[in-house]
């Protein structure tokens, strides 16, 4: 057979391979050193630790004292020793400690001997994870010992323990080395199953080989043969780099030995030399042609092919443009926007809730000397201390009806000589009857009690809302966005101002103004001015109007009706999204899905917030309620949620069509059972005491609960820093509402047209929906400019007339038939 032909490159050393070897040898020298040092840190914490056990407790007051010379310590490695020994055992992990020996020790070996890192971040993860582990186990096991399990390991069972008990503790435990023997360890059903059925056939073996030895050692002797030539031919090859092709296509070379012997085309030889092959390096390609391979075997030579791969193209525009720009995040534009912090709020000196035991032992004797007076025994009682209130729970004996005792409000009222006495029978959930007392000396619950509670704080809401303290003082928190409508009534001077301040307070230090705009009505001009100072961060506003918090009824109706069109522009964008609430539209648009180019944006939730209903009814009546109806039937699902209040809680002004939408109810204290019937639709607002005290339903219980007390200085202290920050350069802005009665000259000549009016037709006629907000999306134009082009088109007799909320209707079917339109104008003119 022919000798296979070897080719040397020349020998050539540039300056640059020179430098690279001098930069080698200096970071080899640095990993020598490094590595050095953790072997010798490695063997001073094992010296440290193990003197540590031994003369730990006497070195313990010399470790506080380490600048003092005078102090002597018996650490075998001196202070430094006990300061360590005390911060990795005593402080730390305790015997468990003794890993980070192994941990440093070994990082250092590695350092030195030059071995690649890469294993080290498997070894330290499940070391840590076996001190920690070990740590708490110490702990768990030797409570007497504290320095067996550290400060670490004694701190986290005492934690674990308080909370799931020493059962669960033990049970954490084994489940971590369950994990360990799982992940680290490898270890399976199947493996153990592997390794007793290897077991048994080892036995096996080991009885055939006693019998039968000399065959076996033939036919090691045999295999060891082959296996050493096969490794010699192997080294061989790898000596021979020059004959590896330049192409990516590698060669088998054990495949490429022939298997079928055939005289005419292949002459070999019955031997176990080497094939002789002359193989060419792959000729240089471009794009389109396929890589190829040419093998010549003797004369004749053997061509291989490898086709081109194709390039994949990223179809998904959406997930492109968030790996290389992330999620879109509507609050860069206040990036810097700090939210007010809880200092701001008044901390009234109350000492939170006092128990006068006397009073509830007086009380509790009077209920039960009044019902037995009607021969009503109680089996049980017991009392819940609220803010302003508190709620006696009986259990009557068997045999007595409910409605005889809550036929007894009044007697018990004039037993205990108290201000307002409600009974709730029975309370739901509970087999109980409940009366509710109120305190002597009611607590005060504050703002900044509420909003400085976990519950609040780590509301995961879209609108949370911190109402107050419920009997059990409790923080009661509700989510706007599930109301989704909320109505407030009551008497006046009984809270409803304050309730309002603290639902926009609670908004305003959970929103970003990215997130949420406010659309305030203020008929008293005096109750919400102080919002002004936040007008460009959180309000909502018609165009070129001065004000933002509406104070003119006139301008009420126009806003309402701004909204019904608002309203009606954002289910056009969820349809065109073909998504179904505001939640989906704007977790759609953050991931890129949604092209801005299209009239797609972020979406905030609009807070429309109305102080006083009555009054509007009054002066307005169905021009105010037929728009207030539609959003709170429509609005829900596209982030528009209405607050209303009033103090005249009467069917003319609570009408049934706004009950019916408004299924979250406030009730502060009234003058009359038919007005709680007609906010709750059930009595006990008459019962309350007034000064923030009110009852919270939602369509099925109902909840008494202290609101939370913010006076007119905090208000003003929020607003001042939310106003003093960076804000947008206008508050937001609301569709142009403009109505039939504006008053707008339709008689408009040819030439005052705007320069895109045919632009504008255009876009009108493809669409077939006559509106401003259309144009103002599809040529970037203002409300007021695409106001005044539906004018002219309405002149021209392009669109119908206004119809309200609705698109006005296009006179025109066809982009031809508006050619038409415009040549027979110039022909007229």
């Amino acid at each position: 057979m022919a000798k296979t032909t070897k080719t040397t490159a020349p020998d050539k050393k540039s300056d640059n391979t020179i430098e690279q070897k001098k930069s080698w040898k200096m970071n080899r020298q640095y990993k020598m050193l490094l590595g050095s040092l953790f072997v010798l840190f490695s063997v001073a914490l094992l010296v440290a630790f193990i003197s540590f056990f031994i003369h730990g407790q006497e070195d313990q007051s010399a470790v506080l004292e380490l600048a003092d010379r005078s102090q002597t310590v018996n650490n075998w490695l001196g202070k430094f020793g006990a300061f360590i020994a005390d911060i990795f055992v005593y402080r730390g992990f305790g015997v468990a400690s003794f890993l980070f020996v192994k941990l440093f020790f070994l990082t250092g070996s590695f350092l030195v001997l030059d071995i690649s890192l890469k294993r080290l971040k498997n070894i330290w993860f499940w070391d840590l994870f076996v001190i920690i582990l070990f740590s708490i186990f110490f702990g768990f096991s030797f409570t007497r010992l504290p320095e067996l399990g550290g400060t670490i390991g004694y701190e986290m069972n005492l934690f674990l323990q308080a909370y799931i008990g020493k059962i669960g503790t033990s049970l954490i435990l084994i489940f971590g080395i369950i994990i360990y023997l799982i992940f680290k360890i490898k270890i399976s059903p199947e493996t153990v199953k592997s390794f007793f059925e290897r077991s048994k056939k080892e036995i096996d073996d080991d009885f055939k080989t006693f019998k039968t030895p000399a065959a076996t050692s033939d036919y090691n002797l045999e295999e060891f043969a082959v296996k050493e030539e096969v490794e010699i031919e192997e080294e061989e090859i790898e000596e021979e780099p020059e004959l590896k092709p330049i192409s990516k296509f590698e060669i088998n070379k054990e495949n490429l030995r022939p298997t079928i012997l055939n005289s005419s085309e292949i002459q070999l030889e019955t031997s176990s030399k080497q094939m002789p092959l002359t193989i060419s390096p792959a000729p240089a390609h471009s794009i389109s042609e396929p890589e190829k391979q040419i093998i010549h075997t003797n004369d004749e030579t053997f061509v291989i092919e490898k086709a081109p791969e194709e390039e994949v193209v990223e179809e998904n525009l959406a997930s492109r443009l968030v790996a290389d720009f992330g999620l879109f995040d509507p609050t860069l534009d206040l990036s810097n926007y700090k939210f007010p912090t809880i200092d701001l709020l008044k901390e009234y000196s109350t000492g939170g809730i006092t128990i006068n035991q006397e009073e509830l032992e007086e009380n509790k004797n009077r209920i039960v000397e009044t019902l037995r007076n009607y021969k009503i025994e109680i089996a049980q009682i017991k009392a819940t201390v609220g803010p302003s209130v508190t709620l006696y729970e009986i259990v009557p004996e068997a045999g007595i009806r409910i409605s005889k005792i809550k036929s007894l409000e009044d007697d018990i009222a004039l037993s205990l000589s108290a201000l307002g006495i409600r009974i709730i029978a029975p309370i739901p959930g509970k087999g109980t009857i409940g009366i509710e007392v109120p305190n002597k000396n009611p607590t005060m619950v504050s703002m900044k009690s509420v909003i400085g509670s976990a519950k609040f704080q780590e509301a995961e809401m879209e609108l949370p809302i911190a109402l107050g303290k419920t009997i059990s003082n409790e923080t009661f928190v509700v989510d706007l966005a599930k109301m989704p409508h909320l109505l407030m009534a009551g008497a006046t001077g009984q809270g409803k101002s304050v309730g309002l301040n603290a639902v926009l307070t609670s908004l305003l230090y959970k929103k970003h103004p990215a997130e949420v705009k406010f659309v305030l009505v203020d008929p008293k001009k005096v109750e919400l001015t102080l919002f002004n100072k936040i007008e460009r961060h959180y309000l909502a506003k018609l165009p070129d109007s001065g004000d933002a918090i509406i104070t003119d009824n006139t301008k009420v109706i126009n806003t309402l009706n701004s909204l019904c069109v608002e309203m009606d522009n954002r289910y056009s964008l969820l349809k065109d999204a073909m998504v179904r609430n505001i939640k989906e539209y704007n977790d759609k648009f953050k991931s890129r899905k949604l092209n801005p180019e299209n009239g797609h944006r972020f979406l905030p939730y609009i807070v429309l917030v109305v102080d006083e209903f009555a009054d509007l009814i009054m002066t307005a009546g169905k021009e105010v309620e037929t728009p207030i109806a539609r959003l709170a039937q429509l609005a829900r699902a596209i982030g528009i949620h209405l607050i209303i209040a009033t103090q005249r809680p009467s069917v003319n002004v609570i009408t049934g069509l706004i009950k019916a939408n408004f299924p979250a109810r406030i009730a502060f204290r009234v003058t009359s059972k038919i007005d709680s019937r007609t906010i709750l639709d059930t009595q006990g607002a008459d019962q309350l005491i007034g000064r923030g005290d009110m009852l919270y339903t939602n369509g099925n219980d109902v909840v008494r609960v202290q609101c939370a007390f913010i006076d007119t200085p905090e208000v003003e202290k929020i607003t001042e820093y939310i106003g003093s920050q960076k804000a947008y350069p206008d508050a937001y802005l609301l569709p142009e509402f403009i109505g039939e009665e504006s008053g707008i000259n339709l008689d408009m000549d040819i030439s005052e047209r705007d320069s895109l009016f045919r632009e504008a037709a255009e876009i009108i006629v493809t669409a077939q929906q006559g509106s401003a907000s259309l144009l103002q999306r599809k040529l970037k134009l203002g409300y007021n400019r695409a106001g005044r082009l539906i004018d002219q088109l309405e002149a021209a007799g392009i669109v119908g007339s206004f119809e309200g909320s609705k698109a006005r209707a296009v006179n025109i079917l066809d982009l031809s038939s508006l050619d038409l339109f415009f040549n027979n104008e110039q022909n007229n003119s």
